[in-house]
Formats: C-alpha cells, sequence, structure tokens
C-alpha cells in the first residue's frame, strides 16, 4: 500500500472514503458510477476523495478508455484490501475500529468477487471455504491456539511467488461472542 502507516487512519476513516472503497469493493468503478452511487457526494469532493485514496494506493487504476476528449479511469481496490497499523487498531475508538472493520469485509468481498468472476471456478478443487466455528478456549488455551497457529503459518509467508504456487488469501477474524451463543 502507498500509504504510510501513520497516514492509514487519516486516509481511510473518512467517511465519504469509506463510502467510496465499499461502493469500488467487488467491482470495477469510473467515477462517474460512484458519482451515481453517491449522488450527496458533490462531485467535486468525490473527485478529490478518489485522487486521495489512487494516491495513497487504497484505489488503483486498473483501466483507462477514452470518452470523448477525456480519459475515464476505472479503479478497483487492489488486490489484498487496505490494512491499519498496529498503532492505529490499539488505539481506535469503537466507531473507527466499524471503519476498520467495514475495510477489512470490504476488501474481502473484492477479493471474493474477483474470485467468482473468474472464466471458471471449482470452489472445491481451487480450495475455497467460508465458515464460522466457536471456540470454546480460556485464556491460556486462547494464548496456545494463537502461538500455534503463528507458528503454521510464519513459515509459509516467507514463500516468494512462483514455482508453481498458487496465490491464496487466508483471513482470519477472532472476536469473543456474547455469553450464550456457541
Amino acid at each position: 500500500m502507498g500509504a504510510s502507516s501513520e497516514r492509514w487512519a487519516d486516509l481511510a476513516l473518512h467517511p465519504v472514503r469509506i463510502r467510496i472503497l465499499t461502493a469500488v469493493s467487488g467491482s470495477r468503478r469510473t467515477a462517474s458510477d460512484l458519482a451515481e452511487l453517491l449522488p450527496d457526494v458533490p462531485q467535486a469532493t468525490l473527485y478529490r476523495h478518489i485522487s486521495t485514496l489512487t494516491a495513497a494506493g487504497m484505489l488503483e487504476v486498473v483501466a483507462e478508455h477514452k470518452v470523448g476528449g477525456a480519459t475515464e479511469r476505472v479503479y478497483s481496490v487492489p488486490e489484498g484490501g487496505v490494512k491499519p497499523t498496529v498503532e492505529g487498531l490499539a488505539s481506535a475508538t469503537p466507531e473507527e475500529h466499524a471503519r476498520y472493520f467495514t475495510a477489512f469485509v470490504s476488501s474481502l468481498l473484492a477479493e471474493f468477487t474477483r474470485y467468482l468472476a473468474r472464466e471458471s471456478i471449482d470452489l472445491v478443487a481451487d480450495g475455497v471455504g467460508y465458515q464460522q466455528v466457536a471456540l470454546h478456549l480460556d485464556d491460556a488455551e486462547f494464548e496456545r491456539f494463537a502461538q500455534d497457529f503463528a507458528e503454521l503459518v510464519q513459515p509459509i509467508l516467507a514463500n516468494e511467488p512462483g514455482g508453481g504456487r498458487t496465490p491464496r488469501l487466508l483471513a482470519t477474524i477472532l472476536l469473543p461472542l456474547t455469553e450464550g451463543r456457541s
């Protein structure tokens, strides 16, 4: 991502930018498309935020088309999505966490939509899956689970592209459930 870690929150946690990222996630949109989807955002404001998100690497130009004498750009959320910093997460307010989570889920939606748009998909052969499970763990068990998971994944993160490797997205969400849910 082009944005420095210190600027991520300032860039992503703006209400109009969140709406733009949400509108673009899972699709490719032009500024005209976004203007139709966000009619309450003044055009100059919309273009300014699109430009800011693009310069920061939170949106990318995936195509350009000549329309009359102008060039129309097509935008998408970059592969891999957008990520907050550890410091930003630690000091974020509940409202900011809701926005971070919106950006996270939007990037997952974008990746899954890109997958579904392929010419041919086979969820089983491609190893695609999604599920929710409740883990019943005390604090010590949870800490051990987190350590074991990190130990399992860490060596794989060093793998370079190529060599017959297929890039695969692993996304995790861990949060305590309300008592009585399982």
